[in-house]
């Protein structure tokens, strides 16, 4: 099976603890404090690999978590950074927000690499808290935690030509004959069930990428047969042979059929460069009808060319018309879209609200649960600067006005703390 479509679950790595430690040497009876920084968590990095041609790969495995940062030590050493994650894809893959449909990044060169999540920053250690009125803090920081999200990878073929037709037109049987691919032939409809790639190589100085497109019938725009499955890989090619069975009932209606799913789909694959092959001419009902389908089409315009894929008539005639149209035309690149950036989120804002349910109260905001999640509840100090910027932010007063009360319990992110009187501490950074 041609997968082509995908969803993933990511996480990048936690942040590793700050520690909580102090210098202890030989005629050093009062040694300050020594407790180093967790080590930053790893990326998630989605990154393009050549060899890769389908996301089958994703079959197996569609959960990728990076490794979280090792823990500060004593005598200020710092933890390692942990690991990235790498997801190889193959070139032509889209990347999407699985929750809001937002284009990331369009992946189209081998090696092409982004960050698609980033490792949650290491928690502070002692050392890094002592100031002139405090100077043994004993007060740390859990890391960071990273970042989760579901991810949506689509595969868009790169090709330079898209060979489209209806069904056992001889699109498999010219791809075999001009290219080392060797997709499945056989003369019923629907033998190719998954797009075909293969490379041309015309002289030392001319070659192109053809890619074999399953047949599409009448429908295809709106998912009837295969069509809808593949017509996304044309978007990709920047010129389309439409090959004409000239053993076909009408070789002309045939082009108005697929000429309109293609346009019915996107208008831009119908304005694409075409170039008509009249295929089977090896066969005498090719022969007799070749001259009145030829000068229809000349009179619409189009260029056609005559062609027997099973007997290698024409074809290098036709590759090479088709390789001096890809020379006039702009690099692909040009006809990508534009990749969208993925931005950090920022989790310094201080907006924050506040709700009520059965089970007490609850505060929501991404820079308080972030606080709260790194507060190492075990440390007395940690807990009086987390009561503090509860009170800097205001979030302590809004909770007064809504009616907190003694004994109540707060819930923020997954800290579950209990209303009361607070404790001295030191004022948030």
């Amino acid at each position: 099976m041609f997968y082509d479509q995908v969803k993933i679950y990511i996480k990048s790595g936690d942040g590793g603890d700050g520690s909580v430690a102090f210098r202890r040497e030989k005629y050093i009876p009062h040694g300050g404090p020594a407790g180093g920084d967790g080590g930053k968590g790893g990326n998630v990095v989605v990154e393009v690999n050549a060899h890769l041609n389908t996301l089958h790969s994703f079959k197996r495995q569609r959960h990728f978590k990076a490794d979280r940062g090792e823990h500060g030590r004593n005598k200020k050493q710092f933890g390692a950074g942990g690991a990235d994650k790498i997801v190889p894809v193959p070139p032509g893959t889209i990347v999407r927000d699985a929750d809001t449909g937002e284009t990331l990044v369009d992946l189209t060169e081998d090696g092409q690499s982004y960050i698609v999540a980033y490792g949650g920053r290491g928690g502070r250690g002692n050392a890094r808290f002592a100031t002139s009125t405090n100077q043994a803090p004993r007060m740390a920081e859990h890391g960071a935690p990273g970042q989760e999200r579901s991810l949506e990878l689509e595969l868009k073929l790169l090709a330079d030509v898209g060979v489209v037709g209806l069904p056992n037109a001889g699109k498999s049987t010219l791809l075999a004959a001009v290219s080392a691919a060797r997709p499945k032939i056989a003369s019923y409809p629907f033998t190719t069930l998954q797009p075909n790639l293969g490379v041309v190589v015309l002289d030392d100085y001319t070659s192109m990428v053809l890619a074999d497109i399953p047949g599409l019938i009448e429908g295809a725009s709106q998912g009837v047969g295969l069509g809808h499955e593949f017509l996304r890989h044309i978007e990709r090619t920047r010129v389309l042979i439409h090959l004409l069975d000239g053993t076909g009932e009408d070789p002309l209606e045939a082009l108005d059929t697929i000429n309109a799913e293609l346009a019915a789909f996107d208008e831009r694959l119908a304005a694409k460069p075409q170039i008509i092959a009249f295929n089977k001419m090896d066969m005498p009902d090719a022969q007799s009808l070749w001259p009145l389908v030829r000068d229809e089409l000349e009179e619409r315009g189009y260029e056609i060319l005559a062609i027997s894929g099973i007997a290698r008539q024409g074809t290098r005639e036709l590759l090479y018309r088709v390789s001096q149209v890809l020379v006039e035309l702009p690099p692909l690149e040009a006809m990508l879209p534009v990749s969208i950036p993925v931005l950090k989120p920022d989790l310094e804002k201080d907006h924050f609200s506040i709700e009520r349910d059965e089970q007490g109260w609850r505060v929501c905001g991404a820079r308080i649960e972030r606080i709260a999640y790194m507060t190492r509840w075990d440390l007395y100090e940690a807990v009086s600067r987390f009561q503090k910027t509860l009170d800097y932010l205001g979030i302590s007063k809004a909770l007064e006005e809504a009616g907190v009360r003694d004994d109540d319990v707060v819930f923020i992110g997954e800290a579950e703390l209990v209303w009361g009187e607070q404790v001295d501490g030191d004022e948030p950074e």
